[in-house]
């Protein structure tokens, strides 16, 4: 029930009741207290049997505590109807990472070699033949429109 209040808070709990109540009333207090949460966890049994009556024999196996969110989903997760498990081992997302890094750094070596065998006059022309017909994504881009445009307005924005 009190699983979050650690022993010096106890203490204080403890010194603070015997500070407002006096070392006399002090029991009498306690006793008062515990017959009444007796009294609340009757009444809440209660209601929870007179539900279950009411909703018949098919909710027999209904507990309260699954309709915490948490609860209800961590329960129909681990039954495992949908095969979930099975597609959490077969992905494995650093296998894929690595496959797709080492591919990546194939080509990149790939086509830095074929570039640097052919002669410095007609390199991006092998580097493109080479590779197959793709762009190098490692050079810029030339900008031939660079004049094309208009120029900056700084009134206009």
């Amino acid at each position: 029930m009190f699983n979050d209040i650690g022993p010096l808070e106890l203490v204080t709990i403890v010194v603070l009741a015997v500070l407002v109540f006096g070392p006399d009333k002090l029991p009498k207090v306690i006793q008062d207290v515990m017959r009444t949460v007796r009294k609340i966890r009757e009444f809440s049994e209660s209601a929870k049997e007179d539900i279950r009556h009411e909703l018949g024999p098919e909710f027999k196996d209904f507990e309260f505590e699954d309709l915490n969110p948490k609860t209800f989903v961590r329960k129909h997760l681990d039954s495992d109807e949908l095969g979930l498990k099975e597609i959490r081992n077969g992905f494995d997302l650093k296998k894929e990472m690595v496959e797709v890094t080492d591919a990546v750094n194939s080509r990149e070596t790939e086509a830095s070699s074929s570039s640097s065998s052919s002669s410095s006059s007609s390199s991006s022309a092998s580097s493109s033949s080479s590779s197959g017909g793709r762009l190098d994504m490692t050079k810029k881009p030339e900008d031939p429109a660079k004049d094309d445009r208009p120029p900056f307005d700084a009134d206009a924005t």
